[in-house]
C-alpha cells in the first residue's frame, strides 16, 4: 500500500496518469474509487481526454456502464463490492471522506478487488490522524506534494463574525457583511460559492439572494434531483451563486471561484471539511488566488486548525521550493 497526501488543487489526479499509461500498456486493469458520485462524473471526462482510445466505465448508482469490462475504471468505492480479484492497481481516491473513512466494509471490499500481488493507493488532501500515525511511523509508504501545479500559495482563509446569522436568516435576512461580499464579487463577475450546513438553511437563503439576482442564484444538496444540472450551469456562467451543502466539498473545480461559508461554527464544519471547501478557490492558474470567508457566530478550534494547516502547507511549500517565486 502507498499514500500521495497532497495538498488540495495539487492536481493528484494529473499526477497518477503517467503511472496508468504505464499500467495499462502492460496490459493491466486500473480502478479510481472515489466515494462520492459527483466526484466519479468529475473524472470521467478528464481520463477520457487523457485516454481518448480507451473504453472507460464509470460506475455508481444507476449508471449505464454496469455491464461494461473496461480495463480502466471510474467507480464509487460501493461498486466495488461488486469485484473480487479484479483490479491490478486500485487508487482510493479521497480515502478520509464519507462513506469511506467509516465503513469497513468497503475497506474489505476495496481488499478483495485487488489481484493477488496488485497495489492500493491511497489519495488524501486531508488524511485521517491514523493515516498520519501510519505515514509518520513508516508502516505506509508516501509520497507529500504541499503546492499547486501552479506553484502558487494556497488561498489562506479569513474568520469574520456575522452575529446570529441563524436567526436573521429566519427572519428572511442575511448579515450584512455576508451580503457586502457576495455583492463584491457579484459586481466583478467572480462565481461564488456560499456552504451552509443544512437543507432548510440553503432553501431559505437562496430564496433570500434570489430577490436581488433572480435565476442567477441555486441551491444544491445531496437531495436534489437536479444537482448535476446546476453545477454545470455554475461552470458555465448560468449560475453565479451557488449555495451549497458539503455535498461539494471535494472534487468540483470552477475558475475564479470565490469561497464563503456561513454558520463555519456549526459541528458539520470539521476541520477536514473546511480544508476541503477552502481549496475549491485558486485552483486554476489563471487565477490562483481566491476570497475564502469563514462567517461564524463564534470561532471554533476546527476552524483555526483549518487555517493552521492550510499555513503549514504554505511553508513547507515555500522552504521546499515549490513555489514560483
Amino acid at each position: 500500500m502507498y499514500s500521495l497526501l497532497v495538498t488540495c488543487g495539487a492536481g493528484k489526479t494529473e499526477v497518477l496518469f503517467k503511472g496508468i499509461e504505464k499500467a495499462l500498456t502492460q496490459g493491466k486493469r486500473v480502478c479510481i474509487a472515489t466515494p462520492r458520485t459527483d466526484v466519479a462524473l468529475e473524472l470521467s471526462p478528464r481520463l477520457q481526454q487523457v485516454f481518448p482510445e480507451m473504453e472507460i466505465a464509470t460506475l455508481y448508482g444507476g449508471s449505464e456502464d454496469r455491464t461494461k469490462n473496461s480495463p480502466l475504471t471510474i467507480a464509487t468505492t460501493h461498486q466495488l463490492l461488486r469485484y473480487y480479484s479484479a483490479f491490478d492497481t486500485i487508487i482510493i481516491d479521497e480515502v478520509d471522506a464519507f462513506p469511506y473513512s467509516v465503513d469497513p466494509a468497503l475497506e474489505y471490499a476495496a481488499r478483495q478487488a485487488q489481484t493477488e500481488g496488485g497495489s492500493t493507493i491511497y489519495l488524501s488532501a486531508t488524511p485521517s490522524k491514523k493515516m498520519q500515525r501510519a505515514v509518520h511511523s513508516g508502516k505506509l509508504s508516501s509520497v507529500i506534494i504541499p503546492a499547486r501545479y501552479h506553484q502558487h500559495l494556497l488561498p489562506v482563509p479569513f474568520m469574520e463574525w456575522c452575529g446570529d446569522w441563524e436567526k436573521r436568516v429566519k427572519k428572511n435576512r442575511l448579515p450584512g457583511n455576508v451580503l457586502y461580499w457576495v455583492r463584491k464579487h457579484h459586481a466583478a463577475n467572480r462565481p461564488t460559492f456560499l456552504f451552509v450546513p443544512t437543507i432548510d438553511l440553503l432553501e431559505r437563503i437562496v430564496v433570500i439572494l434570489q430577490k436581488d439576482y433572480g435565476e442567477l442564484v441555486a441551491g444544491v444538496h445531496a437531495k436534489d434531483k437536479k444537482r448535476k444540472e446546476k453545477v454545470a450551469d455554475f461552470r458555465e456562467g448560468k449560475v453565479k451563486v451557488l449555495v451549497t451543502t458539503t455535498i461539494l466539498e471535494r472534487g468540483v473545480t470552477v475558475s475564479d471561484v470565490q469561497v464563503g461559508v456561513l454558520g463555519a461554527e456549526d459541528n458539520l464544519f470539521t476541520e477536514s471539511a473546511l480544508v476541503q471547501i477552502a481549496g475549491r478557490a485558486g485552483r486554476s492558474s489563471q487565477h490562483p488566488e481566491g476570497d475564502v470567508r469563514f462567517f461564524h457566530y463564534g470561532r471554533t478550534r476546527e476552524m483555526v486548525a483549518a487555517i493552521d494547516q492550510i499555513r503549514r502547507m504554505n511553508y513547507r511549500a515555500k522552504t521546499g521550493g515549490y513555489l514560483d517565486e
